[in-house]
């Protein structure tokens, strides 16, 4: 599934929803995630989408351009190791593949060709499938 969606828009445009700056005292992934709202869509890399993907924000917007990532890449990788993307979009709550369940039947037909997954994400794999 790809959705048209603008991606010079960043998303606080997209959502319609301007989150008020952080505190001083914020954590780094705070002012990052709130920094990345402000970017338009179509510059974050794939860190970027890990990160806000990880944090459950702009899941509308977001998990459809992972899903890009992962068709062409699926064990395309962040900052943090290979299939860190991916890992990120499996653990999202089964609220989420309920929502959006043709961005789940996508990702189930990424998953369900791949091999020689590491543990861990051979696992999150699994319960992803058995949602």
């Amino acid at each position: 599934m790809t959705r048209l969606v603008d991606r010079g828009r960043s998303l606080e445009e997209l959502e319609r929803e301007r989150w008020p700056t952080p505190s001083a005292g914020a954590t780094r992934l705070i002012t990052t995630a709130h920094a990345l709202r402000r970017r338009p869509i179509g510059e974050l890399t794939v860190e970027d989408m890990r990160l806000l993907i990880g944090q459950d924000v702009g899941l509308a917007f977001l998990l459809p351009l992972a899903l890009e990532v992962l068709g062409d890449d699926p064990m395309a990788e962040g900052a943090m190791y290979e299939g860190d993307v991916l890992s990120a979009v499996l653990t999202r709550s089964p609220a989420v593949w309920k929502e959006w369940p043709e961005l789940g039947r996508e990702l189930a037909v990424i998953v369900s060709e791949l091999t020689d997954l590491t543990p861990p994400l051979s696992q999150v794999t699994a319960r992803f499938l058995a949602r």
